[in-house]
């Protein structure tokens, strides 16, 4: 049996009662795929296929599982039905829509509707490299996480976590709406069993409780996320990994240089999503909501002649380091 990831379905296979098209994507936990329903309509289906637990040879259905990973495998696979059924409650049009899940080849597949856009990771390269030092509009921030928020708060209602929010499941769809996608019970499910310790977070945007196993997940582990997605906006790259803040946290430092690039307030909000101590942040998305739509006029801090300068410099010298070290990086293959 080959070590090597799982061999995807290939095109044409037949899973209840959809025919695959393609590969979409691939991750640690999954395969999705384009595939066509009886009506020819689109859909994109999931398959859970935990790479770390899993083998399967190109052409084969069922997944193999060795023996000592079975009961890890099993349990994952229970999250992920019960992730499919809650979200299936879910009707936003913020959050990904389930349109049905079912088992089959000895693992469970997901059916959402398809998605044409591109993620929010995508546009943040993007409007990165056209705008280094104002990435996104501070209007266009406020009114993205708004969106966002509102489908976060239906599914916390739903006494569901996302868990993995990050620009990369953060979908912005041709007709402009964003989307909720991806939601990663599963992989937290894994995560807090057994020997498993493969990493189950995104660095940057997983919130510091999500590295320990004795603390305590809510609503705010979320929320930390959202603060990071807002951050990786207004300046094109992801925070330091929480661990790594603690010593000297460059995130608030990165902040503090953006006053008078953002207003204060929503430089304040991001702050506070994005405090090291769970009990210091928005408890619920509802108080995060209201602070982001405050009205009334934005403070900023005024800044000098010399501070104006300064800024401008110090984003000329990030990205000439950026493309030394990118430059070094292509340099170890030639």
């Amino acid at each position: 049996m080959s070590n090597s990831k799982p061999s995807p379905l290939p095109p044409g296979t037949l899973i209840g009662g959809y025919r695959v098209v393609r590969r979409v994507a691939a991750g640690g936990f999954g395969v999705i795929y384009l595939a066509m329903g009886a009506d020819d309509q689109q859909v994109a289906i999931k398959e859970y296929l935990p790479a770390s637990l899993v083998t399967r040879e190109p052409g084969q259905l069922l997944p193999h599982v060795a023996p000592e990973k079975l009961s890890l495998y099993r349990l994952g696979l229970k999250s992920f039905f019960e992730e499919g059924r809650s979200l299936a409650q879910i009707s936003h049009p913020s959050v990904v829509s389930v349109l049905n899940f079912f088992r089959e080849n000895e693992t469970v597949y997901m059916v959402t509707n398809f998605l044409e856009g591109s993620s929010l990771q995508d546009f943040i390269v993007v409007a990165r490299n056209i705008r280094p030092v104002k990435v996104f509009r501070e209007s266009t921030i406020r009114s993205l996480f708004d969106e966002i928020l509102r489908g976060l708060r239906i599914v916390h209602q739903h006494k569901m976590l996302h868990l993995d929010i990050k620009p990369a499941n953060i979908f912005i769809t041709d007709d402009n709406k964003a989307v909720l996608i991806d939601f990663g019970a599963a992989r937290e499910v894994l995560s807090k069993e057994g020997n498993f310790i493969r990493p189950m977070y995104t660095p940057g945007f997983a919130a510091p409780e999500m590295y320990r196993r004795d603390t305590t997940m809510g609503p705010w582990t979320d929320i930390y996320a959202i603060g990071a997605c807002m951050f990786a906006c207004i300046h094109g790259y992801p925070p330091n990994d929480a661990p790594q803040r603690a010593p000297e946290d460059k995130t608030l430092q990165t902040l503090k240089r953006l006053q008078g690039v953002y207003s204060d307030d929503l430089l304040e909000i991001v702050k506070w999503c994005m405090a090291l101590d769970p009990q210091k942040r928005p408890q619920t998305v509802f108080a995060l909501q209201k602070e982001l739509n405050r009205t009334g006029a934005r403070r900023f801090t005024q800044l000098t002649m010399a501070d104006k300068v300064k800024l401008q410099l110090g984003s000329v010298v990030e990205s000439t380091k950026k493309t030394v070290n990118k430059v070094t990086e292509i340099g170890k293959y030639f």
